[in-house]
C-alpha cells in the first residue's frame, strides 16, 4: 500500500463528512432514521487541500504520485494535518469492560486506538465500543481482570485509505506551484 509522500498541504484546507444513513418518513410526521453499513464505513471524510508555494519539484513529485494511484487503481495511505493525537489519562478494568477516563477525550464509537497501559491490562490497538459522555469511554479486553485507577496513554492515528479523484496544477511563478486536490476516503480490506 502506498503512502503520501511527505509534503504538507497548506492550511485552510476544508473537510467533510458524509454519514451514511437511511431515513423513512412516517405518516404522522415522525421519522426513522438508521445506519446504513458496516459501523466502521458510517461516516467517510473528503478532504480539499492545497498544496500552495512548493517548488516545481514537489509538485511533480505530488503528481507522479497521484498518477500512479490512477494507472494502479489503488488508494494510499494519508494522514490529514492535525487528524491524529495522543492523551493520557486514568483507567480501570473490571471483567473485560475497560473504562478510559480522559478529559474532552475526543474519540468516537468504533475509532481504533493504539492504547499504552501504565500496568495489568496488555497494550495494543482497541476498539472503542461506548462514548458515556466526553471524558469516559470503554473498549474490550481480551482476558478478565480487576484493575483499579492507573495511568494510561491513548494514540488516535490520524491515517486513512484515500484515492484522488482529480487535482488540479498551476505554476504562478518560476519553481513555484500549486496543486488543489480532493482526497476521498475509502474504506477497503
Amino acid at each position: 500500500m502506498a503512502t503520501f509522500p511527505s509534503i504538507t498541504p497548506t492550511y485552510g484546507m476544508r473537510k467533510t463528512s458524509s454519514p451514511k444513513i437511511r431515513t423513512t418518513q412516517l405518516g404522522d410526521g415522525y421519522e426513522f432514521r438508521a445506519l446504513y453499513g458496516l459501523p466502521f464505513s458510517q461516516d467517510p471524510k473528503e478532504f480539499n487541500l492545497k498544496f500552495e508555494n512548493i517548488t516545481e519539484d514537489e509538485s511533480n513529485v505530488i503528481e507522479g504520485f497521484l498518477r500512479s494511484r490512477v494507472n494502479d487503481q489503488a488508494s494510499f495511505t494519508f494522514t490529514p494535518p492535525a487528524e491524529g493525537f495522543t492523551k493520557t489519562g486514568t483507567y480501570v478494568q473490571s471483567g473485560t469492560t475497560i473504562t478510559i477516563t480522559i478529559t474532552n477525550h475526543g474519540v468516537a464509537i468504533g475509532d481504533v486506538l493504539t492504547i499504552d497501559f501504565t500496568s495489568g491490562a496488555t497494550d495494543g490497538s482497541y476498539a472503542v465500543v461506548s462514548s458515556a459522555d466526553a471524558n469516559t469511554f470503554t473498549v474490550t479486553a481480551a482476558s478478565s481482570a480487576t484493575i483499579t485507577e492507573t495511568a494510561v496513554s491513548i494514540t488516535l492515528s490520524g491515517a486513512s485509505q484515500f484515492v484522488c479523484d482529480s487535482w488540479t496544477k498551476s505554476i504562478p511563478y518560476n519553481n513555484r506551484a500549486i496543486i488543489n486536490c480532493s482526497f476521498r476516503e475509502v474504506f477497503e480490506p
